[in-house]
């Protein structure tokens, strides 16, 4: 009925499933071996004892694997969604697991392979916002269920991992160090040059790191700092996704980047990784969720969260609240976001928040401004173009040379807060600076919120500066033309 394989470990995976699905080790056996019958299949008719057999790591031969996926996927209403890799089994094309979002809580074991299989299969591909790829990732329910967990989840004991493996070498402090230097390597790269160029070198680091995750001793102390890192790195590899437009990929690396950060007991990594998601899926117009992943992140990192991180979490509900229209909810989370920025003390912020500062935060509220005005009428947008436009020259005065990206982020922001009041002209002069900085990376967010703001010049198109500013968009970007 299967084979042990080599190295036999708990199939946690397929545990999480059965569990999820209701069914008992019997009932499972009765319904594999009725299934088997039905299809013709001779020798099938496992019982109780075999399924834990399976639970403790034995594979079963074909078919077992397949009407196993079959049975579960029907009883948790999930149909073909469910897969073989998903219930820990080898694949007959050898596809591992991770492409669902539902692993398991509390698992190191499934963690480490869903990134492993991340990182040894994403291929770069040319992805923009507009394709099947970002239309395919999850949202709404079928995102925030499988994360309700992570706010209470605690992580698995790793001391009784340690005991059953037969180590390959040794971590320590040392080799954690040096992974958290290596990702702000990437983080810099990153904000330097875009994600598209170094994404794959991320990626292969991580294969490296979560292969010393699999294979190595660690103390428990180490273990968790090691698995904190490699949530961390993962947060740049999916932001490094985002910023290449491939949104599925994003999406799955940063929810295996929340479960290693959890086994990592990082609250604070994960939060800063629910906040990228957050990021993505206003990205991609699923606003309610991106509020919702934010209100996650506060609840779960509540104590301890740095007062960065609350000033950050506080400054991306501003926005998109304005994004939904609820005006005076985002002028509060403003509010809250200024408050909170009053209390950082550097020395003590984590390193994953650095990039938090003064600019990011008058960027991020100047936006919420700009969106409001946006949405507003009569006084109330004149107030908040004001606002927006002193808050993102704030921001842009503040700036690092080397944060190109986010620079061009905020001359686009600018521009937009000028169209929203009919400062066609301004809007012009803004494009102009930001073209030149996305000329000097390789970054499909950029182009993204180009061809928002050629759109919204449409109603302006009757002026020159409207007609110049579409056309330099056009030939920079490319652009359906309305």
């Amino acid at each position: 009925m299967g084979r042990p394989p080599l190295d036999r470990r708990p199939n946690d995976l397929l545990a999480h499933w059965l569990t999820r699905s209701g069914l008992s080790n019997v009932q499972l056996a009765r319904a594999v071996t009725q299934r088997a019958t039905a299809r013709g299949a001779k020798g099938v008719c496992p019982d109780e004892s075999r399924v834990r057999r399976w639970l403790s790591g034995e594979t079963p031969r074909a078919p077992v694997p397949e009407l196993i996926t079959e049975i579960l996927g029907e009883h948790l209403g999930l149909g073909s969604a469910l897969t073989v890799a998903d219930l820990g089994f080898p694949h007959p094309q050898h596809r591992a697991a991770a492409d669902s979002l539902d692993l398991p809580w509390q698992q190191s074991a499934a963690t480490i392979e869903a990134i492993a299989h991340l990182t040894r299969s994403e291929v770069m591909l040319p992805h923009t916002r507009d394709t099947p790829d970002a239309h395919h990732v999850h949202s709404g329910e079928q995102l925030l269920t499988p994360l309700q967990p992570w706010a209470t989840a605690k992580p698995s004991p790793l001391t009784e991992r340690l005991a059953e493996r037969a180590p390959s070498g040794r971590i320590g402090t040392l080799e954690v160090e040096g992974l958290r230097a290596i990702t702000a390597m990437f983080r810099d790269a990153d904000n330097r040059h875009g994600g598209v160029l170094s994404r794959k070198a991320v990626l292969a680091q991580m294969s490296d790191a979560t292969a010393m995750l699999d294979a190595c001793s660690y103390t428990e102390a180490n273990g968790r700092a090691l698995f904190s890192a490699v949530a961390d790195l993962g947060s740049v590899a999916g932001w490094m996704s985002f910023d290449a437009g491939l949104h599925k990929s994003a999406q799955r690396l940063f929810i295996t980047a929340l479960h290693a950060a959890n086994e990592g007991n990082d609250k604070a990594v994960g939060a800063h990784i629910l906040q990228c998601m957050a990021r993505q899926m206003s990205h991609l117009e699923h606003y309610t969720d991106a509020l919702d992943l934010v209100a996650l992140a506060q609840y779960g990192a509540r104590h301890h969260a740095s007062p960065a991180t609350k000033s950050m979490l506080a400054s991306l509900e501003s926005r998109f609240h304005a994004i939904l229209g609820n005006l005076d909810e985002s002028e509060r989370a403003a509010g809250h976001a200024e408050e909170a920025f009053l209390r950082i003390a550097i020395e003590d912020e984590p390193a994953h928040m650095a990039f938090f500062d003064k600019a990011e935060l008058s960027a991020t509220i100047g936006v919420a401004h700009q969106i409001a005005a946006k949405n507003s009428e009569g006084a109330r947008r004149t107030r908040c173009a004001e606002k927006s436009l002193t808050m993102l020259g704030t921001a842009l005065s503040l700036r690092p040379d080397h944060r190109v990206r986010s620079k061009a982020f905020d001359h686009l922001g600018l521009a937009r807060t000028h169209l929203a009041v009919g400062e066609v002209e301004g809007a012009q002069q803004e494009t102009e600076t930001a073209l030149i900085l996305f000329g000097a990376i390789n970054s499909n967010r950029v182009a993204d919120r180009l061809v928002e703001l050629h759109d919204e010049a449409t109603q302006f198109a009757h002026t020159s500066a409207a007609r110049d500013l579409r056309q330099r968009i056009e030939e920079s970007v490319t652009v359906t033309p309305t």
